[in-house]
């Protein structure tokens, strides 16, 4: 089956085939077959669905990289918090603890289908809460069933009891997983926080290579994670396979290492800006400068926002505010849609995959609003992407050629189920938490 999406501006983010003001992309099954100014005469078009894009923006789907799925239904219990260890504290040792297996279900598919809603086709949970394989199993069974192609990133917990099956189990979860769900390992880079369980070296490195899985590692910041990060050069764990969380406060020393690796960044710039972590700066002048170009990513929800709009938008303004006077180069709204689409893709280790609207690729894309009331006139269409649409104007979403938001709506979602489902999960918590 054939979906040619025709008449609109076309960001294809592939530096190979550019833009079109006005163009064509032909899905077939689940990728893309073709892009250009009229496929209407193409071979695989004939007999195809024909989806009228004019007065719109064809673009690939959004990427995050690191999302705390699974705190979805506690998200802005805590929007004023004062640091990362308020936030230790309060929802990774008090709440966490308290989450059964259905409530990693509702939560992580909270997140997806948000993170859907809003033009992300791909996202990264960071599952740092697996305190059983029921845990885990509900976490993934969450994201398949959504339809994001979802990673599922699997962490032991920081704090309370759990049932010490992890790293064990992601053998495991790994024959097990559906369709458009892949698996990394995810832990964090030092022992400080949740003790060396956890602590990313040369165990956990082998267990990754073993399951010829790649890992992320989360709290990256300041002079013990630069420690961390020449520890692993020196032991031969840096690489592309490898990707950094934050990257705030490292050493000049640390940031060769991981350029001189191909180490990959993951950004989040609500959360370093808003959580104040470590220097509070998104370090994306220190990524480009060493040749990384980095993903974005959400973080927590429980303190701030769910899109990739904000992410962009925050970081592009952070990043020029610093450039006024100073020696590294102005970004642009192309750099960090890249950051959110293609870069985001090779992040995750998907660049082969998604991120960009490329033939043979999965046909993983949205389609934005451009004469909505805050997006027109169509001037610059990555322009809008970036600095005049949001949420509410992304109109069709498709992963692997699926679709599943169409004319503004989640398909095969009932909202009214969804908001129960969700409530009575945040309220089982809180009173658990309570007593």
């Amino acid at each position: 089956m054939a979906t040619l999406f025709t008449g609109g501006a076309v960001v294809t983010m592939d530096p190979r085939l550019g833009d079109l003001a006005r163009g064509d992309v032909l899905v077939t099954g689940e990728t893309i077959a073709a892009v250009g100014p009229d496929l209407r005469e193409h071979p695989a078009a004939a007999g195809a669905t024909v989806v009228d894009t004019t007065g719109r923006i064809v673009a690939p789907g959004f990427v995050d990289t690191h999302r705390h799925a699974w705190q979805a239904q506690m998200r802005r219990t805590i929007p004023d918090v004062l640091d990362l260890g308020a936030y230790v504290t309060s929802t990774l040792a008090e709440v966490a603890p308290a989450y059964t297996p259905h409530d990693m279900y509702v939560g992580t598919r909270l997140a997806a289908l948000t993170a859907l809603d809003a033009g992300i086709t791909t996202m990264l949970d960071f599952s740092h809460n697996s305190r059983s394989a029921a845990h885990s199993d509900a976490a993934v069974r969450a994201l398949a069933g959504t339809g994001i192609r979802g990673v599922h990133a699997s962490m032991g917990p920081h704090f309370g009891t759990w049932d010490r099956q992890w790293p064990a189990d992601l053998t495991r979860l790994r024959a097990e997983l559906p369709d458009r769900v892949s698996l990394r390992l995810a832990a964090l880079a030092t022992a400080e926080i949740a003790g060396p369980e956890l602590a990313y070296g040369p165990e956990l490195a082998a267990v990754a290579r073993d399951l010829d899985v790649e890992v992320s590692v989360d709290a990256v910041f300041g002079v013990p994670s630069s420690e961390a990060v020449l520890a692993w050069e020196r032991q031969g764990l840096l690489g592309p396979r490898l990707t950094l969380i934050h990257a705030t406060g490292l050493t000049p020393d640390a940031w060769r290492a991981i350029g001189e690796s191909g180490t990959r960044i993951s950004l989040a710039p609500t959360s370093d800006t808003q959580l104040g972590l470590e220097t509070g700066i998104p370090a994306i002048d220190e990524a480009l400068a060493v040749g990384v170009r980095p993903g974005l990513s959400i973080d927590v929800e429980v303190a701030l926002a769910s899109d990739m709009f904000t992410q962009m938008r925050v970081l592009l303004a952070v990043q020029r505010m610093r450039a006024v006077g100073g020696s590294a180069p102005r970004i642009t709204t192309r750099d960090v849609l890249g950051f959110a689409t293609l870069y985001g893709a090779e992040t995750a280790g998907l660049g082969a995959v998604t991120g960009s609207l490329t033939p043979g690729k999965q046909a993983d894309l949205l389609v934005v609003e451009a004469e909505a009331v805050n997006t027109m006139p169509l001037n610059d269409a990555v322009g809008t992407l970036v600095l005049g649409a949001d949420p509410r104007n992304v109109s069709t979403v498709l992963v692997g050629g699926r679709t599943v938001k169409s004319e503004g709506r989640l398909v095969g979602v009932d909202l009214g189920e969804l908001r129960r489902e969700v409530t009575a999960s945040r309220d089982a918590i809180v009173s658990a938490v309570a007593s």
